[in-house]
């Protein structure tokens, strides 16, 4: 069966895609029941148990770590959905990465603000380490920056001044507890699917900095919203952060990467992160085109002042720069609320909202089924459960009789046969005919096919029928009316 991906908080596996989705959007399908396994930096087939979590979707994977689906339930049965973010065992591994990684933890763990998704949980499960984070049904900002290019639907300029005004909350939040973020960018900006923006990843960023395993694919994905001085490995501030929202305000209202136009087709991998790097180093930012807006000339000075390369000409905090933004967007026009975002999200995007929550409705119920029964024989070693498999096999032309096709193993199955079976190959097969075969075909002659006379059932006890009771019944009560009839006629 194909299978196919779509992204949900960065995909939700879907068994029957929406018909609409373009082909070259699908991805690679995958055959066969282990698809998710191959899919896994950690091998797992899913679902699977992970500690008090169970993991039941891999709808992630990045440089740092593989994003899971998991549902986590009470000890009274109530349940809940969060999204487990387990480290790749390169850096699960690496002391200075893991010290760091719990200590920003911790500080994001404290950050409780209706723009930021929330972490619940930090810890280890066997050799693995893991974040459980609050689960965002909906998109990242870069998911649905891509899903607009494909069906060339352009973002309102009122819902991206929204997307970077909640962004600002957060940040402004943080920054007042003394959390710096050093990640701002598109795939750490999650949009529900009610309207909700919410920033995540807090102070990961730095754990993963100051690890010594920044990976190459990481670093590449990750300068195309790194400040200058982030750029050249400096001391970061606040301001870092004001400058990577003034890159994705920039690129909400230009409809393209920042840095992005100057790649050519023939770099190589290498150069063409050594060149994204320098163009970040000496902040090389593009002019922005005309979009015919109201007052078009102070929105562009927000987004010039907070993309200045000095620092120090930038906006002193999160808050002012939310102020001037939220200020331009009353006055031309341009305010939205989340109601309005999340109605234009399902107007545009229903079709793979309705069979995303599908998907997770049929995984949740088959999780809630439990795993198949298996059938263990008494005094038999519990390490080697006998599993008993039922196999129809069909009518052939010419076909070995059934006593002798039950005797052999079955094709491509590995079982051994019902003879030779032993206690090493604990699962037995036994071979049915189908009924309608069983019916129509003559009997095998008993030389040929010995079978083995079945053990007589149990006498079921005799019960008596109910109505020559009643009927009996009846003629009693019969025959005592009519002599109690004589006996008044004769006494008179």
């Amino acid at each position: 069966m194909q299978i196919e991906r779509l992204d949900v908080r960065r995909g939700v596996t879907l068994p029957y895609p929406p018909p609409d989705l373009p082909a070259a959007a699908r991805g690679p399908a995958r055959e066969g029941p282990d698809h998710r396994r191959a899919a896994t930096r950690a091998g797992r087939l899913l679902p699977c148990r992970f500690g008090r979590y169970t993991l039941f979707d891999h709808i992630g994977q990045g440089g740092m770590a593989d994003l899971y689906l998991a549902r986590v339930c009470t000890e009274l049965g109530a349940s809940r959905l969060v999204a487990i973010k387990e480290v790749a065992p390169k850096l699960a591994h690496d002391p200075r990465f893991v010290e760091m990684l719990v200590s920003e933890a911790k500080l994001a763990a404290g950050l409780r603000h209706a723009s930021i998704a929330q972490v619940e949980d930090l810890g280890r499960e066997g050799d693995s380490l893991f974040i459980a984070m609050e689960y965002v049904e909906g998109f990242d900002l870069r998911e649905l920056l891509r899903r607009c290019a494909r069906q060339k639907v352009k973002l309102p300029i009122a819902f991206s001044l929204l997307i970077v005004a909640e962004a600002l909350r957060a940040l402004a939040y943080a920054h007042r507890r003394g959390v710096v973020h050093r990640d701002v960018s598109p795939s750490n900006v999650l949009l529900s699917f009610d309207g909700e923006v919410k920033l995540c990843d807090f102070g990961i960023a730095r754990a993963h900095e100051l690890g010594g395993a920044i990976l190459d694919e990481v670093l590449q994905g990750k300068a195309g919203y790194m400040s200058p001085e982030q750029a050249r490995g400096e001391p970061l501030d606040e301001r870092s952060d004001l400058f990577a929202a003034g890159i994705l305000l920039w690129e909400l209202l230009a409809g393209r990467r920042m840095y992005g136009a100057g790649h050519g087709a023939a770099l190589s991998k290498e150069e063409a992160r050594r060149a994204l790097l320098e163009r970040a180093r000496r902040a090389e930012i593009p002019p922005l085109a005309e979009r015919g807006l109201p007052d078009e000339a102070a929105l562009r000075a927000i987004v010039a002042r907070a993309l200045a390369p000095a620092p120090g000409d930038r906006y002193e905090g999160a808050a002012a720069m939310l102020q001037d933004l939220t200020a331009y967007a009353a006055a031309a026009d341009l305010s939205a609320s989340p109601l309005r975002f999340g109605a234009w999200l399902r107007d545009r995007f229903g079709t793979e909202i309705v069979a995303a929550r599908r998907a997770r409705e049929r995984a949740v119920r088959a999780l809630e089924l439990g795993p198949p029964a298996v059938i263990v024989p008494i005094g038999g070693p519990p390490a080697a459960p006998f599993v008993e498999r039922v196999a129809v096999l069909p009518a052939e032309p010419g076909a070995a009789p059934l006593a002798e096709r039950a005797a052999a193993p079955l094709a491509g199955s590995g079982a051994a046969p019902l003879a030779k079976r032993s206690a090493s190959s604990p699962v037995a097969w036994t071979a049915v005919a189908p009924l309608a075969d069983r019916a129509a075909s003559p009997r095998a002659p008993a030389a040929a096919a010995p079978r083995a006379r079945a053990p007589r059932p149990l006498a079921r006890p005799r019960r008596r029928a109910l109505g020559p009771l009643l009927v009996r019944c009846a003629l009693a009560l019969a025959l005592v009316a009519l002599c109690a009839a004589r006996c008044y006629l004769a006494a008179r």
